[in-house]
């Protein structure tokens, strides 16, 4: 996130909040992952604390880039598998899930390929314009982003529930501005900005609670 530690702290606490009375309302094991993501995206954020405390010297190097990688394996390597598998799981209409597994197939192995290029090549952290710089050298190609836009949005447009469609349109349009005013400090930019909108999810558990849990019949 931009600015300090302290922002990220807070923006986790926030959303820790936001994950637990999301978590209250789950109904159904297929409901989990989805209604799991804002308090992985608090923990994500809390992680990203530790980056700024480096830049301050609070923390050591070592710490640091320690936390910056656990930050980049959320961020790039998990969130491509974790956002289209939640969105297949927790939708109940047959057809839409059918028409989803092209995208969670793309983010498997757009998952699969960029844990690989992390834990194969290095990966540099700076500071830039109040915002986090992550890069590696494998994953920071344009072609990779396109996979990883279609991968991470691309499930949630073809939902049957409107605040899905929501959700991933908000994450889309956020990812088009971070891209397009500050690309260099996308990875950190876009997970901040990703989890506030997770408060999308949060408003969906909590208006349909009598609508669920949604029958959910056959095979995915």
């Amino acid at each position: 996130m931009c600015f300090s530690a302290t922002a990220n702290f807070v923006g986790s606490g926030v959303l820790g909040t936001v994950g637990v009375l999301t978590l209250t309302k789950v109904k159904h094991r297929r409901e989990l992952l989805f209604a799991t993501l804002p308090t992985l995206f608090a923990i994500h954020q809390f992680i990203e604390g530790f980056v700024w405390l480096g830049f301050d010297g609070y923390v050591s190097p070592a710490v640091m880039h320690d936390m910056g990688t656990a930050f980049m394996l959320y961020a790039q390597g998990l969130l491509p598998f974790l956002i289209p598998l939640s969105v297949v799981l927790f939708e109940a209409d047959v057809k839409s899930r059918r028409r989803m597994l092209p995208f969670l197939v793309l983010g498997t192995g757009t998952t699969l390929y960029m844990l690989w290029a992390l834990a194969a090549y290095p990966i540099q952290i700076s500071m830039r314009g109040h915002s986090i710089v992550y890069i590696n050298q494998e994953t920071n190609n344009t072609a990779l982003a396109v996979l990883y836009v279609i991968s991470t949005c691309g499930t949630l447009f073809f939902s049957k529930i409107r605040d899905m469609v929501l959700f991933g349109a908000a994450n889309l349009i956020i990812l088009l501005v971070v891209i397009a005013v500050k690309r260099y400090a996308f990875t950190s930019i876009w997970c901040a900005y990703a989890a506030v909108a997770s408060v999308i999810i949060l408003a969906y558990f909590w208006k349909s609670e009598g609508a669920r849990p949604f029958k959910y019949i056959g095979a995915i």
